[in-house]
């Protein structure tokens, strides 16, 4: 096949034939999964983005930081970045711009005088319930060609493929 008649399930195809045949990998299922992982994972956040946070003049990360943030707030920074899985300066940077916004209060710490408490304004409040509407609305429709067994067993599937990374070393922020 050629090159421009590729699409991506016939290209990871492709790869898993050369790399068997060619280069002699033998965990081609393992490649198949992760890139189907990365591409769900990707497409969903973009498309999540375009339709609901972008309209509404935010980014999928100020969505994130905003969203545990109410749900799990008042929060040091520092949690923040581990719950939305952002590094911390990444949660500095944001956190300043919704400051900025008045979306987003910032206070000192109560136990290190160098952290900083993250909480959301009124307005704040607000705006994360109205754009979680929306959002959940658009998780409804990607979901839906799923059933809820389907649904359930995928989040055990993904649990489990993130909780027994013990066996390795594993890099990341957190």
């Amino acid at each position: 096949m050629a090159a421009d008649e590729l699409d991506f399930w016939s290209f990871v195809e492709l790869a898993n034939d050369r790399l068997a045949a060619e280069h002699g990998f033998q965990h081609q299922l393992a490649t198949e999964v992760l890139l189907a992982l990365d591409r769900a994972s990707t497409t969903v956040t973009y498309d999540l983005e375009a339709a609901v946070h972008r309209p509404r003049g935010r980014s999928w990360s100020a969505f994130r930081l905003l969203f545990v943030t109410w749900l799990a707030g008042p929060l040091e920074a520092k949690k923040v970045a581990e719950l939305t899985g952002m590094s911390r300066a990444a949660v500095s940077n944001l956190s300043k711009a919704l400051v900025a916004d008045g979306v987003l209060d910032r206070a000192p710490g109560e136990h290190d005088g160098r952290s900083v408490l993250l909480s959301l304004t009124d307005r704040g409040q607000r705006e994360v319930v109205e754009v979680f509407r929306a959002q959940n609305e658009r998780e409804h429709e990607w979901t839906s060609v799923l059933t809820e067994a389907e649904q359930r067993i995928l989040v055990m599937l993904l649990n489990k493929l993130i909780t027994n990374r013990d066996q390795f070393d594993v890099r990341g922020r957190n």
